[in-house]
Parts: C-alpha cells; structure tokens; sequence
C-alpha cells in the first residue's frame, strides 16, 4: 500500500502560544529547530518535557522533531501528551491533533487518522490540509479494504472457472456415451437383418 500523500505544516509555537509555559529550554529548542539543527533541538525540548512533563507545548515540539526523523511511532505519543496536557488552548489541540493524524498515517493506522483529522477539524473547519488529509485517508482505507475483500471472492471465481473447465470434459464424455450406444444399437439392427436373412433363404421353394 502506498504511503499517503500528506500536506505536513509543522508549526513551532509562537511567544503567544508559549505565554508562561516558555522557557530558556523552549526558547533554544525553537531557535535550533528554525536552523534546520533538528537533533539539537529535540535535546532541548526533552529538557523541557523533563523539568515539566505536563508542559504542552514542549510536548508539542517536541513531536515535531521526533516526526522529522520519521519517528512516527514516538511523535504521535508526544503530540498525545500534549493533547492531555492541554484541555483549554483550542489552537494548539488543533495543531496536535491534525500533527498526531499525520504520525498515525505514516504509520498505516488509517482509522485512528481518520478519527484525528475528524477532531481537528471540529476544532477548525476551515483547516483545507485537515480536510485534504482527512480525504485521503479515507480514499486509502476504502482501497485497504478492497484489497482485503479481494482474496475472499478469488476461491469463488477459481471454482467458477474450475466447474467450465470441466464442462467440456463432462460434454466430450456424454456424447461418447450416446455415440457408443447409437453403434451398440445399429450392430443390433444389422444382426437381426442377418438373421432375417438367414431364416428366408432356408425355406423350401413353393410347389406351383
């Protein structure tokens, strides 16, 4: 099955989003991760996780860096701890769980995806990658569950063409029959003619 083909907006969190829960950690973490120094930036962003587990948005970054080296697996755990701690910030939980989506189709779980970008974008409508993503997640799951459904209908269609494979076979045989019974019958025919013919020349001429 192909990867999907996903629009991947990662965004750092801004000073807004930071507000009290910015740190010295937070701070080098995002200055590292815009320089492309992806590894040293998820170093400062577990820092962060480790001075204040419940810090959500270092969570966040944190997922963003794990997902850049295609650690999915670990990124939707990070992008789920900030979802946990955060049940009030609207916009960073719709940027979690559209991120979160995004792990979850990188690694096949196309039902949770589904159910990730559906979150989101009750968060915001008007999010099109959401959209976008959500679309296609579907369309890979509806295709999923074709390919599944096709083994099951293959033995049918073996057997199909099994019994007119046979066909011929069981038609060829039946008409040997009936012509071997047709012969049996004419050689009886043409006996009893003999023996009709037999029995007539035997018999003595007529005195006229």
């Amino acid at each position: 099955m192909k990867q999907l083909i996903t629009i991947i907006i990662f965004v750092i969190c801004s000073n807004t989003l930071l507000a009290q829960t910015e740190n010295s950690a937070i701070r080098k973490g995002n200055q590292l991760y815009k320089k492309g120094k992806i590894s040293d930036a998820e170093k400062e962003y577990s820092k962060a996780v480790q001075q204040n587990p419940s810090n959500s948005t270092a969570n966040f970054n944190l997922g963003n860096t794990r997902f850049r080296k295609n650690e999915f697996a670990e990124a939707e755990k990070d992008f789920n701890n900030s979802l946990t701690n955060n049940p009030d910030n609207s916009q960073l939980r719709q940027k979690s769980l559209y991120n979160m989506g995004v792990s979850l189709s990188k690694q096949k779980k196309l039902l949770e995806s589904i159910d990730a970008y559906k979150k989101a974008l009750r968060l915001d409508p008007n999010d099109e990658d959401t959209r976008v993503n959500l679309q296609k997640a579907l369309e890979e799951l509806r295709k999923q569950q074709q390919s599944q459904k096709q083994p099951e209908d293959k033995p049918k269609q073996q057997q199909k063409d099994q019994k007119q494979k046979q066909e011929p076979k069981t038609n060829k045989k039946r008409l040997e029959q009936q012509l071997k019974s047709l012969q049996q019958k004419e050689q009886e025919i043409q006996e009893k003619m003999q023996q009709n013919r037999s029995r007539s020349g035997s018999q003595p001429e007529k005195d006229w």
